[in-house]
C-alpha cells in the first residue's frame, strides 16, 4: 500500500531518517489516506527524542514537550513529531500521570485508542498495522486496542471519540467495545464541558447524526445530555406525529444540512417537551409552551457544555420561532422575518423543513406546500428589498431630532411605530411619507 505524502511530511521523515532515527506518519492521517479522505493533520511518530528534534530543525515550538511533543514549523505549517512512548498510570480518566520515552514503535501503538487510528506508514518500510487497523476499516468497525476496559479506563474521553468515529465513517463499534463503554460511561463526568461539547458537535456534523440514538442506548447521553434521554421515552400520542420526541428529533437531525446552528437547533428544537406534556380527555399529547421552555432549557445545556454565547444566541432564537404558525402572506413574512431576523429566516424555514419531515404522513404535503410559499415570499422580499428592521427604515433618530423630537424614549416609540406601519405597507418607507404622518 502506497501513501501519498504531503512535500513537508516527507522531508520531516527524510531529515529524521537522513540522522540515523525511525520516524512514521501515524494515526488519523494514516487512516483518512487510506480511506481516500483528506486528512486534516499529519502526525509523526519517532524513536528520537525532542531533545534530537529540536537539533534536527530550525523552527520548533515546545507544544508538549514534557508527553515527547515538538512541533516543527515547515513555513506556516506545523507537524506535530511525538516520540514513542509508554504512558503511565491514568489518574484522571484523561491523562498520564508520567510517561516514558521508548524506542519501540510497537510498545508506542498499543497506548493508542483505536485499531484503526494505530497504523503508522513511511515510504521505506510501508504500512505498518500490529493491531489488526486495515482489516477493521475493511470490516467498518470500532474496536480498541488490546483490553477495551483499560483504554476507556485511562481515557474517559475515548467513549466520545468511539461513538463520533462511529459516526463520521458510518462505522459500528465492536461488541467487547460498547460493553466497556457501558461500564466506564460514567468517568465522562470527570472529562471536561469543552472536550465533551466538541465530540458532540463533531457527531453531530457527520454523515450519520442519527448515531446520537446509539450514545443513548450505551449509555452516553444520560451523563452529557440526560434531558434528551426523557425524549426519547416520551410518547407523542398526536395525529401529527409518529415517534417519540427523541426519535422525531433523531429523524429532524437526518433531514436538516450539514451546518452547526442547524443540526443543534433540531437536537434541542423539542427538548422541552417531556416538561410540557399534557394529555387532554380524549388521550392526545399537547406540549403547549414547550418553544420558550426549551429556550430556556438550551441556554441551560449550552452554558453547561461551554458553548460560545454566539451560538447560544443563534440556536435558541430558532427555537423560540421554530413552531409559530402564519398565514403565507408577504406581510406575515415580513413580520416574522424582523422577529426571527433577515438572516436567520431561511434557516427558520430549514428548521421547520426538517421538523415537518420528521413528523407524520398526515397533512405533511400541505405543511411542505406552506413552507415553498413562504421561501417564495422571502425571495420576493428580498429580491425588492423591502424594510423588516429599523436599520432599513427611510427615517432614524438623527431626522426626529431635527424635527424638533427630544432625544430619548420617545424616539423609539416613533421608530417602531413607523416600522409597524412599513412592514404591512413597504411603499410607506419613504423620508417624505413617514415625517408626515408620524409627526
Amino acid at each position: 500500500m502506497r501513501i501519498i505524502l504531503p512535500i513537508n511530511a516527507k522531508k520531516i521523515l527524510d531529515t529524521i531518517h537522513a540522522a540515523g532515527f525511525e520516524a512514521y506518519v501515524v494515526g488519523g492521517c494514516v487512516r483518512d489516506a487510506i480511506l481516500g479522505r483528506e486528512p486534516e493533520d499529519w502526525d509523526i511518530t519517532t524513536n528520537a527524542l525532542p531533545e534530537d528534534i529540536k537539533k534536527l530543525f530550525r523552527r520548533t515550538i515546545d507544544t508538549g514537550i514534557e508527553h515527547g511533543t515538538v512541533t516543527v514549523m515547515m513555513g506556516k505549517e506545523g507537524y506535530e513529531v511525538t516520540t514513542y512512548r509508554i504512558d503511565g498510570k491514568y489518574e484522571d480518566s484523561r491523562h498520564p500521570s508520567e510517561v516514558t520515552f521508548t524506542k519501540n514503535l510497537t510498545e508506542d501503538m498499543k497506548r493508542r485508542d483505536f485499531t484503526i487510528n494505530a497504523m503508522a506508514y513511511n515510504e521505506e518500510e510501508g504500512l505498518i498495522d500490529r493491531f489488526g487497523g486495515l482489516d477493521d476499516i475493511e470490516k467498518k468497525l470500532i474496536r480498541c486496542v488490546g483490553n477495551a476496559k483499560e483504554r476507556f479506563d485511562e481515557d474517559a474521553l475515548r467513549i466520545m471519540r468511539a461513538i463520533r468515529f462511529s459516526a463520521q465513517l458510518g462505522y459500528t463499534i465492536e461488541e467487547d467495545t460498547q460493553i466497556a463503554i457501558k461500564e466506564f460511561v460514567p468517568n465522562l463526568k470527570k472529562i471536561s464541558a469543552e472536550r465533551i461539547q466538541v465530540e458532540l458537535v463533531k457527531l453531530l456534523l457527520s454523515d450519520n447524526p442519527d448515531k446520537i440514538r446509539l450514545a443513548y442506548e450505551l449509555g452516553i447521553t444520560a451523563v452529557i445530555l440526560p434531558e434528551f434521554d426523557r425524549c426519547m421515552t416520551t410518547e407523542q400520542n398526536n395525529i401529527h406525529h409518529s415517534y417519540t420526541v427523541g426519535e422525531h428529533i433523531i429523524q429532524s437531525l437526518i433531514n436538516v444540512r450539514s451546518d452547526r446552528i442547524l443540526r443543534l437547533t433540531m437536537l434541542l428544537h423539542d427538548i422541552a417537551k417531556p416538561a410540557t406534556l399534557t394529555i387532554d380527555d380524549g388521550g392526545i399529547s399537547h406540549f403547549k409552551g414547550h418553544q420558550e421552555m426549551g429556550v430556556k432549557m438550551a441556554h441551560d445545556i449550552f452554558r453547561r457544555l461551554k458553548f460560545d454565547n454566539k451560538t447560544m444566541e443563534s440556536v435558541c432564537n430558532l427555537i423560540r420561532y421554530h413552531d409559530e404558525r402564519y398565514t403565507a402572506t408577504a406581510k406575515n413574512v415580513r413580520k416574522a422575518m424582523n422577529k426571527v431576523g433577515a438572516d436567520n429566516y431561511p434557516l427558520l424555514l430549514e428548521v421547520r423543513t426538517a421538523d415537518t419531515l420528521a413528523q407524520s404522513t398526515y397533512k405533511r404535503d400541505e405543511k411542505l406546500e406552506h413552507l415553498q410559499k413562504l421561501r417564495e415570499l422571502y425571495q420576493e422580499i428580498t429580491e425588492k428589498n423591502e424594510c423588516v428592521a429599523l436599520a432599513e427604515l427611510a427615517v432614524n433618530g438623527r431626522d426626529l431630532i431635527d424635527r424638533g423630537i427630544a432625544p430619548g424614549k420617545q424616539i423609539g416609540e416613533i421608530l417602531g411605530r413607523m416600522l409597524l406601519d412599513v412592514l404591512d405597507y413597504p411603499e410607506h418607507n419613504t423620508k417624505e411619507y413617514l415625517l408626515d404622518t408620524f409627526l
